[in-house]
């Protein structure tokens, strides 16, 4: 009890004088959860510190969810409002007078005492608000009807806090009048005291009621006073000890009636009590109201006056005893005794009384006319949210306990409804319920709640897509399934709401508040059998998320399902409510065809795809529901659509959509093929394209199974068009499909197979499916390519048949000149009209005018259709130009709406395919949203005129977020340009990153953060259809180039970007770079810095930090003045030059699975030492003849120190001795990777590298250049005279015995044998004599009577390469030695334990001893093949596991040839040198056609080999021995076990196989 009334202190005091605990305590009453109770009370929250709280201090401090803060800010603000004014709300409220009230206390004595702790809880009762009805305040009264007069119903109950109307007189006899009675005290006495306070009400109510032939009810239960935080009429409930005790009450009536015929009378008229449950969200307690109706008919009362003797229970006496006989009356709520002064007169009127009962009676019993509504009209506003018809734009979700096998044959409205879940709680469903119906007919995803528990490092897109949630149907079973062998059994209704309830719980909340956007969907009941609480619950969880019963529909064929389900339902929603929402009593056969008949799609279960004989074949929904990688464009696409229920306006705007810049659409063609709308324009592309595909698809043999078709096009010129119309009008030859974007590339490529092979029987005959590609990455396109055309080999199918048509379309600033590169396969599409288009778009845009003026009345017709016009007139600039002028010349610019275009134009100006969700949009210019049934006024009402014309709305159709950009490009760029003559641009970025409520919008928040981040971060590249390249962002050069404040404005909106992204230490990373850049070194090594402490294992920013230090030393050199510097000068540069190469070289050193990107840190290693040599010689001490012999000293011996630099480089002795060997292992280290894997780079890779372009590009060009430097510094030697010399490559193969194993090892490297990569790009040489004269040079610095004592590991396996190289390229030269004679020197190199070889000697193992037929190996040789490729596989596999699929493609350098000896080994290069160009060359190695041509087919020897267990393998000597093979591409592996024959390649992975064929 102290507790409690400490509690309670607040209710006392002054909201601005509570403590911490007063608003704690405050906030307990007020229903917030503990957990953010607690919080807010760590973070000293007072009186006056609530005043001020806001949103974000509740969200991101706090971390409450945003309904928790609504009702928190919504109470906060109620009680701040000033008591005067509350008063006055008070006063508002309809009140009733209380008089007579006390009479009945009076009657009935005074009531038996209490203990004190009882008149304690009855004060607590008064006087303070407990937690349970502390929700309801002066603006939240829910009011709720009486349940049926005297009428037994089953399903009735009342709902706390709820407020019945106020107490009434009798107005009409046969309307009863009320009376309440809250006995919130009294039901706590004992058994006969509660009888006596009952029947006292009851009989004298009941008495009243008979002598004025009144109906009436009297309540228990209900507040009859306003009283604390209780209102008059307001529903309370009692808890019940014992029924008996209400229904006994009733035995007072032969007591209490004196008359005999009375007592009768009263027993007649007196109804037993009815006990209603009073429902309690907040409470498990079960309360209720009692309630007692009077029914005096007149053939029982006519002719009588009734007077009662009213029991009380006597405290002195201990027992109960009657009053005084009395009649007792109505007068409006009041109950009064008739005064014998009026006594008379009310028996002379009672004759008067029955007369009026009579004829009440009599009309009464007429059968009452029923309004019958119209439940058509009522459920299309329910489904359709107000239009005309169902389409697409809505999903559904469905909530439906057990169907009856008789409703199972009234689905099909479902089955086309665009539904995106179904909360399923029958457990027999999939058997023998809807899942199953449904599943004969769609494809369905089975799920429980726990499938959709969110681990916390799973983004929203993650849950998505593991769950396919947008592309198929997520059938969740609420209460566990009977046909399941798992753990998710049925459970009764207790045990649900125990362990199941939370769990519905928090997947409706993640469906409603991150899956979902706002009034996207609808949420459908169907009450089809019993219902139970747990259905219920769903309401209640639906009703809280969504805020309200909007969007809400319920359909109960049953009323008696409906009036339970309503009756449980009433805690979240009035009846009222739910009735405005439900269609009951209509057969479900009646809403199946009523809902298909505003349907927009019919309901089509199968569509057509064509075959080969020119006729058709079926596709069933669920079959096509499998192929969710690819939209299938069907035969009869678009047949389903209903054009006749269109109306003219639907149509004009779905024309006017495609035509003012939106993306066209399937059912554009449709309507143009039926006349409903003018055709759609041809380019001369589109004919280009068509031509290109009648050629391929009409050969009478296939070139390849695989053709691609290129379209490149400028942004906004119409090629998404032509890609989308050579599909419509190809539909009927081939089949036809649209890749969606994000899939995985395995996923399209099986669906792709798929879709071909479907309902076909013969492979080999199948019509090719023609793919649309359209924006994909190159290495994407480049993979589905590969993985298809191993597909077909698998599958045996012969290279002669046309499998598969690529269409792809991407953007470029420049496609022609991307098409000049390859026209046969290529389409150009530009803004640029042809001669013959020019009048086909004047024409169209007549039409356009005469068709649009009609629905234009506020816009002209050539602005509205701008994107259309601008085309006509081929986008002239000076047309762009007016247009812009004019507009913003009419604009308000200070307006929240130009600010909105501000942003929405430089995103899409800057950051390809960028735009802003309607719902930011919204919250940035402060609107709320309101959307009914009937009316959706959306943030489109808001926009000035201006606004409306240039922004055209997007509606992802998986999503259904709606989301807006710039008309077309051009436009966009234009209103920046002259938006920006009076507000710079990094002003508009500026403002656009420190918007707040946009930037931590939750809807669409990852997409809308991923273009602000783009805008700082994605560079230009010609390679991708840019203009030109950039360093950084366009946005960030404009800044630096045009806008005032240059650089330093630049830097300031990087740092602004920094924090508003949420310190993004990719983000930080560019600003070092624009930093150092711009030669601010000391700024760039404090943000490298703060990168790297973000993401200390992202080798990218870690390599930043040795770029900063490495630009500052070049510029340090370049700009000292002294051509030969002292040692003195020199300390700070050499000092700047090791701290990059300690920075280069502690990135290295990071773990490898930690690091999330390949490491380039060796390349800046190489870069900075062998500058830094450069300037070591030129250092004044060094410069002469003498001083290079003794820097050469210095730097290669450990003990030698010139006293010159002895005491100015003592700091730097350990680390400058230590350069020559760092940078020799730096080298090894770059070859060793190149090596290994193919060298691209993907897109997101290329924005944050900071290395060198050739670095990037052309790394083993670079390679061998930094090698060549680095040897030729090391590249001296002394004469006779101590002069140190540099030999030229003329003297380079002088005496040998003279060079000591250093020199010999820096001689190698200047003539490209220094290392594996150098030595394999000599194969590449143009030129391959000279690559030739360049290797035997290298053998001629070597002993002839070489033994494999003589050169270390490293050097032996140089030596070696080179061996291989040279009789590749020279294969007669005398300098090569035999093949046994490299065995025998290879035997060196060890394939086990601590001491094993390098991968590069395993390599040379493996090819040296690769027998030319298998059955020549020997055991020796076997085992050394064995263990080596083993080794080999390990070290390449320890190498691969942390790197992406892209960045691990092994690089296969030389094949088994069908030569002997050392001329089996055949290189990749004598495969390339066969085509001309590089995309040739690309083209055939990514189609397989490569292993069909000639060159190969003479040099390269298919093996044979067997498949077991989907591991391939190849017989290795005669007893039995056998390799494993890795296929170069693991999809052309066959299943099962087959015999195989192939290519055989050597890689550092080891021997693979290329080409697999099964053997018949």
């Amino acid at each position: 009890m102290e507790s409690s009334c400490s509690d309670m202190e607040w209710c006392g005091l002054p909201y601005n004088s509570w403590t911490e605990s007063h608003v704690s305590s405050w906030l307990k009453s007020i229903g917030i959860k503990e957990m953010y109770r607690v919080k807010i009370l760590e973070e000293e929250v007072t009186g006056p510190v609530l005043e001020s709280v806001d949103r974000d201090f509740l969200n991101k401090t706090i971390g409450m969810k945003s309904g928790q803060i609504k009702h928190l800010l919504k109470k906060r603000d109620e009680l701040l409002i000033p008591e005067e004014q509350k008063i006055k709300n008070k006063s508002d409220l309809p009140r009733k007078c209380r008089d007579g009230k006390k009479e009945a206390d009076t009657d009935v004595g005074q009531e038996p005492k209490i203990s004190s702790q009882e008149l304690c809880d009855g004060a607590e009762d008064k006087n303070i608000p407990t937690e349970s009805n502390d929700n309801i305040s002066t603006t939240e009264v829910i009011f709720c009807d009486y349940r049926k007069f005297d009428q037994d119903e089953k399903d009735v109950r009342y709902v706390k806090h709820h407020v019945l109307p106020p107490e009434t007189g009798n107005e009409n006899m046969m309307v009863p009048c009320h009376e309440y009675k809250s006995l919130e005290i009294a039901h706590k006495l004992d058994s006969l005291r509660l009888k006596v306070k009952v029947a006292s009400e009851v009989l004298r109510f009941a008495c009243a009621c008979m002598n004025m032939r009144a109906n009436g009810t009297i309540h228990f239960g209900i507040m009859d006073k306003v009283k604390g935080t209780h209102k008059h009429g307001e529903i309370i409930g009692i808890p019940l000890n014992n029924q008996d005790d209400f229904i006994e009450a009733l035995n007072y009536i032969e007591k209490c009636f004196e008359e005999p015929k009375h007592k009768v009378h009263a027993r007649k008229c007196i109804r037993n009590p009815r006990f209603i449950e009073v429902l309690d969200k907040e409470s498990s307690r079960n309360t209720w109201v009692i309630e007692y109706d009077i029914v005096p008919k007149a053939s029982t009362v006519k002719d009588q006056l009734y007077c009662v003797c009213v029991p009380k229970f006597s405290e002195k006496e201990g027992k109960e005893k009657c009053e005084e006989k009395i009649p007792y009356y109505r007068v409006g709520a009041k109950t009064p005794r008739v005064l014998k002064d009026d006594l008379v007169r009310f028996i002379q009127g009672l004759r008067e009384k029955d007369q009026e009962r009579e004829e009440a009676e009599s009309i009464s019993n007429e059968t009452p006319l029923e309004f019958e509504e119209d439940q058509k009209r009522k459920l299309s506003i329910l489904l359709t949210c107000g239009k005309k018809h169902i389409d697409n734009s809505l999903f559904y979700i469905v909530v439906t306990n057990k169907f009856q096998p008789a409703h199972l044959d009234s689905i099909s409205f479902l089955v086309h409804m665009n539904l995106f879940c179904v909360f399923d709680f029958d457990p027999d469903s999939k058997t023998s319920g809807l899942c199953g119906k449904y599943k004969e007919q769609k494809a369905v995803n089975l799920h429980f709640f726990d499938d959709y528990a969110k681990d916390k490092r799973l983004a929203t897109d993650d849950i998505k897509k593991s769950l396919q949630l947008l592309e198929r149907i997520s059938w969740i079973f609420c209460n566990g399934r009977n046909d399941f062998p798992g753990g998710e059994h049925p459970c009764d209704e207790k045990t649900w709401l125990k362990d199941r309830k939370k769990k519905l719980k928090k997947v409706v909340s993640l469906i409603c508040n991150e899956i979902l956007p706002r009034h996207s969907f609808v949420v459908l009941f169907l009450l089809m059998s019993d219902v139970e609480q747990p259905l219920v619950e769903t309401f209640h969880e639906f009703y809280s998320e969504m805020s309200g019963h909007e969007f809400l529909a319920v359909i109960s064929e049953s009323k008696e399902n409906y009036k339970k389900w309503s009756s449980l339902a009433q805690v979240s929603s009035p009846i009222s409510d739910l009735k405005e929402i439900s269609i009951v009593g209509m057969p479900l056969s009646h809403v199946d065809a009523t809902v298909q008949s505003i349907q927009l799609l019919k309901n089509q279960s199968t569509r057509t795809l064509p075959v080969p004989n020119g006729g058709v074949c079926f596709l069933k929904s669920d079959d096509e529901a499998k192929l969710d990688s690819l939209e299938v464009i069907s035969v009869d696409q678009c047949d389903d659509t209903k054009l006749e229920i269109m109306s003219e306006e639907e149509i004009q705007q779905t024309e006017s959509y495609f035509y003012r810049g939106g993306k066209i659409n399937w059912i554009n063609f449709r309507l143009a093929d039926k006349h409903k709308c003018g055709v759609i324009i041809e380019r001369d592309a589109y004919k280009e394209v068509n031509s290109l595909l009648d050629k391929i698809a009409h050969r009478p043999k296939a070139i390849r199974p695989i053709e691609s078709v290129n379209i490149y096009h400028h942004p906004g010129s119409g090629g998404s068009t032509v890609a989308r119309q050579i599909l419509w009008r190809w539909k009927n030859k081939v089949r036809c499909a649209v890749v969606k974007q994000g899939k995985e590339l395995t996923t399209v490529c099986e669906h792709a197979v798929k879709l071909r092979e479907h309902d076909e029987n013969d492979k080999n005959n199948c019509l090719p499916v023609l793919l649309l590609l359209e924006d994909h990455n190159p290495d994407y396109i480049n993979d589905i390519q590969v993985h298809l055309g191993n597909v077909i080999a698998t599958k045996k199918i012969s290279s002669s048949v046309l499998c598969f048509i690529l269409l792809i379309c991407n953007r470029s600033n420049d496609p022609e000149r991307i098409c000049r590169k390859a026209p046969s396969q290529k389409v150009a599409v530009t803004h640029k009209l042809s001669v013959e288009e020019k009048p086909l778009f004047s024409k169209k845009l007549e039409q356009l005018k005469l068709q649009l003026e009609p629905y234009l009345n506020q816009y002209k017709c050539e602005d509205f259709i701008l994107t259309f016009v601008l085309m006509t007139k081929g986008f002239e600039r000076s047309y762009i130009k007016d247009f812009v002028k004019n507009l913003l010349d009419k604009t308000d610019h200070s307006s929240s709406t130009t600010r909105l275009i501000r942003f929405v134009a430089l995103l899409n100006c800057y950051v390809k395919d960028s735009y802003i969700s309607v719902s930011h949009c919204e919250a940035s210019l402060g609107i709320a949203t309101y959307m009914d049934r009937t009316q959706y006024h959306a943030f489109v009402d808001h926009l000035s005129e201006e606004a409306k014309l240039i922004f055209i709305h997007l509606n992802q159709s998986s999503t259904h977020i709606e989301s807006i950009r710039i008309i077309h490009p051009l436009v966009a760029e234009e209103i920046l340009s002259q938006l920006s003559a009076n507000l710079p641009q990094s002003d508009i970025a500026m403002d656009l990153i420190g918007d707040k409520v946009l930037i931590n919008h939750r809807f669409g928040r990852d997409e809308f953060l991923k273009f602000i981040r783009a805008l700082f971060i994605r560079r230009n590249k010609k390679s991708r259809g840019d203009p030109k390249d950039t360093t950084f962002s366009p946005l960030i050069e404009h800044v630096c180039d045009v806008d005032k404040g240059g650089v330093q404005e630049a830097v300031d909106l990087m740092k602004a970007a920094y924090i508003d992204l949420g310190k993004d230490a990719y983000v930080a990373q560019q600003l070092a770079r624009l930093l150092y850049t711009n030669l601010r070194f000391e700024e760039a090594l404090e943000w490298a810095k703060e990168a790297k402490s973000l993401a200390p294992y992202d080798t990218f920013i870690l390599d930043t930090l040795g770029q900063v230090y490495k630009r500052w030393f070049y510029h340090l050199y370049d700009t000292l003045e002294e051509k030969e510097p002292s040692p003195e000068r020199c300390i700070g540069i050499i000092s700047t030059a090791l701290k990059g190469i300690s920075a280069f070289r502690a990135s290295e050193k990071k773990p490898k699975k930690e690091t999330v990107n390949l490491n380039s840190s060796y390349y800046g290693e190489v870069d900075v030492g062998c500058r830094l040599l450069t300037f070591l010689s030129g250092v004044d001490v060094f410069s002469n003849t003498t001083g290079k012999s003794e820097l050469m000293q210095y730097l290669l011996t450990t003990d030698y120190i010139p006293a010159k630099v002895e005491t100015p480089w003592q700091k730097f002795h350990q680390q400058l001795k230590g350069l020559q060997g760092n940078l020799s292992l730096a080298l090894e280290c770059i070859s060793e990777e190149l090596s290994y894997f193919q060298t691209d780079i993907s897109e997101e890779d290329e924005e944050l590298d900071a290395r060198d372009p050739e670095q990037v590009h052309k790394p083993r060009e670079w390679l061998t250049k930094k090698s060549v430097k680095y040897a030729t510094f090391f590249c001296i030697t002394q004469d006779e005279s101590g002069q140190a010399t540099e030999r030229n490559d003329i003297d380079m193969a002088g005496p040998v015995e003279k060079l000591s194993p250093f020199q010999r090892q820096m001689r190698t490297y200047k003539l490209g044998g220094g290392n594996v990569t150098s030595i394999l790009s000599l194969l590449y040489d143009k030129e391959p004599e000279r690559a030739g004269k360049k290797l035997e040079k290298i053998f001629s610095l070597y002993p002839e009577n070489l033994t494999r004592k003589d050169l270390d590991p490293t050097e032996l396996t140089n030596f070696i390469f080179c061996q291989i190289a040279l009789n590749c390229i020279l294969p007669g030269s005398s300098k090569l030695l035999s093949l046994q004679k490299l065995q025998e020197l290879s035997k060196r190199f060890v394939t086990k334990g601590k001491n094993m070889s390098s991968a590069s000697a395993l390599f040379l193992l493996f090819l040296l001893f690769w027998p030319d037929t298998s059955d020549e190996v020997s055991s020796d040789g076997a085992q050394i093949l064995s263990s080596a490729i083993d080794a080999l596989q390990r070290l390449c596999e320890q190498k691969i596991q942390h790197r992406s699929q892209r960045k691990s493609k092994i690089m296969t350098h030389f094949f088994l040839g069908k030569a002997r000896g050392l001329n089996k080994i055949v290189p990749r290069s004598a495969i390339d040198k066969e085509n001309v160009t590089l995309s040739d060359r690309k083209l055939k190695w990514r189609g397989g056609e490569v292993w069909k041509t000639k060159q190969v087919v003479q040099l390269l020897k298919r093996v044979e080999g067997w498949t077991e267990n989907e591991t391939l393998f190849i017989k290795c000597g005669s007893k039995g021995s056998k390799i494993r093979v890795i296929p170069l591409y693991g999809p052309s592996l066959p299943h099962g076990n087959e015999k195989v024959n192939f290519y055989l390649g050597f890689s550092f992975d080891g021997v693979v196989a290329c080409d697999i064929q099964v053997m018949d």
